[in-house]
């Protein structure tokens, strides 16, 4: 039930200079008087102490880190004990010969009757192997992170299609993932410390991309939840990290021999550039393939020797380039403290990898008729899939030095499928579909030219590079330092070289060696110490609807409500934080309610959002409702102050996280009051 906002009691409000000053609301009918409750806008943090920051102590004995990826996915974990190492993964097996097996892909197979069955390579594996007619009866799911960020009405009753087109609901399709490395995870702790307790004594991260709205982070925690990793009851067990923060907070770790700086100069003795940058790429290779021969890695005890050389007020910008999303964080080492500020909101968007893949399909349908290829996809599910793999191995083949073509092997089955369906062979549809760069080959394959894999490229890469260019020229962010290159799509030397030509002569152009693995180190030290990135910025406006004096002149006529005598303006949007406003973490926005009546046991407060920072109304355009606010109200203690008067619950929202917490306080028995924010129901 919604209430009326009450005027509150005092509260904190910022002066013109931005230091906190005593407000205390007049009183109700007083000229001027808001008749909503006081809010307690956001109030300066304690200023950064001189002397380095010290982690506070973990309450946890050990911190595990999913980084569930688009394309692939992955867990390592480090004991607070020993923070400075960080051990990986097993080795999955079924790896694919020279693409790093480190990660696992993220595919999910359930039996016919929605079981689970297997996930990654064995997945994948099984489900490629399975009879043409019996794989129709299967259910498997892969690259469906995307589905989350991509859906608008995102709620608990999401479904997700299969690739043969049946539907399950997308939180058991991602309970099942998270339940399988929460297993693998176990198991590996227990065989390094048996006495260690599973419950209370590991925290989880779980990586998302930090475009992502609230709805789509409450899903993944609703979804670890339903896979047991942790109880709602304990939910500061559970961190949701935001996947190019997680990569910056690793970063500041690097010394320069673990990283490839894109935009050194090319040597002498006679080397262009393309074959020094060809040479750089080989060694990072070859750096990173001996690497993984160990599960665990040594992490800098405070910041690396590159962020040593910055100065104060010097920035920074994290491409983080994965499977399925772009995201740009604009970051400033805070030193001597090694605390990160974010300086602009993040920004992205649907530019990953896949974008490649899908370019490939779209060359596919240009040859073979998109009506063909939905009905190889949909009778033929698993070697749609084999088809892929083949792609995907040539796709991490190209290269911008590379001038021989690479061919793309067609299983025996979409050969025969399409002489079948369409009464000729593929090589008289690649003859007739005058697409040029693409040849066949007598041995069942198709062959790319350089230029027809520069051409699948190019959308997706030219969108990063525009994306890229319109946050370096805003002038929030002018003068950034380093560009670090992170996440699995960063590995593509197609992306490097287009990232180094576009920007290098801006700024430095550096990826990391282990560049697949730097968001998943990242989040366990995000897991160790939470409190390393002290300000954020808000991707949007957030507020809530109330009722205001309703003033002739200024608010408009349709706004008036006439309750008991009094005039009010409805819909007044009333600000918790600003799009893009700086929140320093722990700082908070206090705001009293009173119920409504008296007896009242749960009072439900809109909570309302906008891309705008000038936004009047909950009516205005743009302004979304985006969740709601439970307190769920006990009875008053005896001799409460419910019983003299009204009841005040004072209810407090944290912004600066990376997720929207409230907490709330029943004024009259100083009782904590069971308050709940809700995003998925809207």
């Amino acid at each position: 039930m919604a209430t009326l906002l009450e005027p509150g009691m005092q509260s904190l409000r910022l002066g013109a200079n931005g230091e906190p000053r005593c407000h205390t609301p007049s009183p109700p009918g007083s000229p001027g008087t808001r008749h909503s409750c006081s809010i307690a806008p956001l109030t300066p943090s304690q200023s950064p102490r001189s002397e380095a920051r010290a982690p506070p102590a973990a309450p946890f004995a050990v911190v595990v880190a999913i980084d569930f990826g688009t394309t692939s996915s992955g867990y390592a974990f480090s004991f607070a004990s020993d923070p400075e190492a960080i051990h990986m993964m097993r080795r999955w097996e079924g790896g694919d010969p020279g693409v790093a097996n480190q990660k696992t892909p993220t595919s999910l197979l359930l039996t016919p009757d929605g079981a689970f069955h297997s996930f990654g390579y064995t997945a994948r594996d099984y489900y490629h192997d399975l009879d043409p007619e019996d794989a129709r009866h299967w259910l498997y799911f892969e690259k469906f992170k995307m589905k989350i960020h991509s859906t608008s009405d995102l709620s608990m009753k999401t479904e997700l299609e299969a690739v043969n087109g049946k539907k399950v609901q997308a939180l058991e399709v991602f309970a099942h993932a998270l339940r399988f490395f929460k297993q693998h995870a176990v198991q590996e702790l227990r065989e390094q410390c048996p006495a260690l307790p599973e419950t209370e004594a590991v925290r989880w991260v779980i990586t998302v991309p930090a475009i992502w709205k609230q709805p789509a982070k409450q899903f993944m925690r609703e979804a670890a939840y339903k896979a047991g990793l942790v109880s709602p009851e304990t939910p500061e067990q559970l961190l949701i990290a935001l996947e190019p923060e997680a990569a910056s907070i690793y970063c500041r770790k690097l010394r320069p021999h673990q990283l490839l700086e894109l935009s050194c100069p090319a040597p002498a003795k006679g080397l262009g550039p393309a074959r020094a940058l060809d040479s750089s790429f080989r060694q990072a290779r070859e750096q990173l393939r001996r690497s993984r021969h160990s599960r665990t890695f040594l992490v800098e005890s405070g910041v690396g020797e590159l962020w040593a050389e910055l100065q104060a007020g010097d920035r920074y910008v994290v491409a983080d380039c994965g499977g399925g999303t772009v995201d740009l964080t604009v970051h400033q080492l805070e030193q001597p403290q090694g605390t990160l500020k974010e300086l602009y909101k993040a920004s992205g968007g649907p530019y990953g990898a896949v974008g490649v893949d899908l370019a490939f399909e779209r060359l596919l349908c240009r040859i073979f008729g998109a009506d063909f290829i939905a009905t190889f996809k949909a009778q033929r599910p698993a070697a749609w899939v084999d088809l892929t793999i083949a792609f995907e191995a040539r796709k991490r083949a190209a290269a911008p030095t590379r001038a021989s073509p690479l061919n793309v092997s067609l299983p025996f089955s979409f050969v025969d499928f399409y002489r079948k369906h369409r009464g000729h062979n593929v090589e008289t549809a690649l003859k007739r579909s005058n697409v040029n760069f693409v040849k066949w080959s007598s041995q069942g394959m198709l062959r790319l030219s350089a230029e027809a894999m520069a051409e699948l490229f190019q959308p997706t890469v030219g969108q990063i590079i525009a994306h890229i260019g319109e946050l370096l020229g805003k002038p929030e962010v002018r003068g950034v330092k380093l560009l670090f290159l992170v996440g699995g799509f960063a590995e593509s030397p197609m992306l490097q070289h287009a990232v180094q030509a576009a920007f290098g002569s801006a700024c430095r152009v550096v990826v990391p060696h282990d560049v697949g693995l730097t968001i998943l180190k990242g989040a366990v030290l995000f897991g160790l110490d939470p409190a390393v990135v002290r300000v954020r910025r808000s991707p949007l406006t957030y507020g809530v609807g109330v009722l205001n004096k309703f003033v002739e002149g200024k608010h408009p006529r349709e706004k008036l409500l006439v309750k008991e005598g009094k005039s009010w303006c409805t819909d007044v949007f009333e600000k918790f934080v600003a799009v893009d406003q700086s929140v320093a973490l722990g700082e908070v926005v206090q705001r009293s309610y009173c119920p409504a009546r008296a007896g009242q046991r749960k009072t439900i407060i809109n909570v309302y959002c906008s891309a705008a920072d000038d936004v009047v109304y909950i009516t205005d355009p743009g302004v979304r409702k985006c969740g709601t606010v439970s307190l769920e109200l006990d009875e008053a203690g005896e001799g409460g102050g419910a019983k003299r008067g009204r009841r005040e619950i004072r209810a407090s929202m944290q912004f600066g996280d990376t997720e929207i917490k409230v907490t709330a306080v029943d004024i009259s028995t100083a009782k904590t009051v069971r308050a709940t924010i809700d995003f998925l129901s809207n």
